[in-house]
């Protein structure tokens, strides 16, 4: 079913956004791609094109609103609409919050949770205009459940579930049928681990995901799956956890 949708992903150039582009061309999906490093986009894109799917890309920092527009601008000037946008790209530097790393904090609040107001921000005219859409927000575990040196990074995950739900209630209010789904992720494989600057936590973490983490296309599949539900129905939100996780 997600044959011939059109699939804004930010976030894409790793990861859980890379797996689900690949997955979704492979289905038909045609796939406009935003990330910081143009130059893995470029690589991505090539690849889904030489095995005959269709992508666009350009260079997206969520932080940025403009740019964030611009993305959405490629996909209907490229594609003429948008049926599908994930909110993918996040960070998470964890640490403790008496370690003072307002820098991290900043951080995260700007790409977790700006990041996906400025993509539903981006999305939602045209699918209102069009009456019909899916924003599909990756948020985590962490967004239901804090722990010691999760704190700024669980309010963040916390957060994007909270403007989810408003934004699914206030889409049937506007009875355009725009779907709203939250995923979130447990142990996955992906680079995540990478923005963490505290080594001690650091540290703990990778022992964690070496013993638990499960590939990020499980993550794509879901996505998928959440895709291809019949238009009359929607997965509002879905946990994927490594079966062996506890928490």
């Amino acid at each position: 079913m997600s044959e011939a949708k059109v699939v804004v992903i930010t976030g894409a150039s790793s990861g859980i956004g890379k797996a689900s582009a690949e997955l979704l061309a492979k289905d038909g999906a045609k796939l406009v791609l935003g990330a910081r490093r143009e130059n893995i986009l470029k690589e991505i894109a090539d690849k889904i094109e030489k095995l005959g799917g269709q992508a666009a890309y350009k260079a997206t920092d969520v932080t940025d609103d403009a740019q964030v527009e611009e993305l959405a601008k490629l996909a209907i000037e490229k594609f003429g609409r948008i049926d599908v946008w994930i909110n993918n790209a996040g960070i998470m530097p964890q640490s403790v919050l008496s370690e003072k790393k307002i820098q991290d904090w900043n951080n995260m609040i700007d790409i977790n949770i700006k990041g996906t107001l400025y993509g539903i921000g981006a999305a939602i005219p045209y699918m209102d205009k069009q009456k019909s859409g899916h924003i599909i927000n990756v948020s985590s575990v962490a967004g239901h459940v804090a722990h010691s040196g999760s704190a700024v990074y669980s309010a963040t995950k916390y957060a994007v579930r909270a403007i989810s739900e408003s934004l699914r209630q206030e889409m049937v209010d506007a009875k355009n049928n725009v779907r709203v789904t939250v995923i979130s992720p447990g142990a996955i494989n992906t680079e995540l681990l990478s923005s963490v600057t505290d080594p001690e936590v650091k540290a703990g973490m990778e022992k964690f995901y070496a013993a638990y983490s499960i590939p990020v296309e499980r993550v794509a599949l879901t996505i998928k799956q959440a895709i291809d539900l019949p238009a009359d129905a929607a997965w509002n939100e879905v946990i994927i956890r490594p079966t062996s996780q506890l928490g």
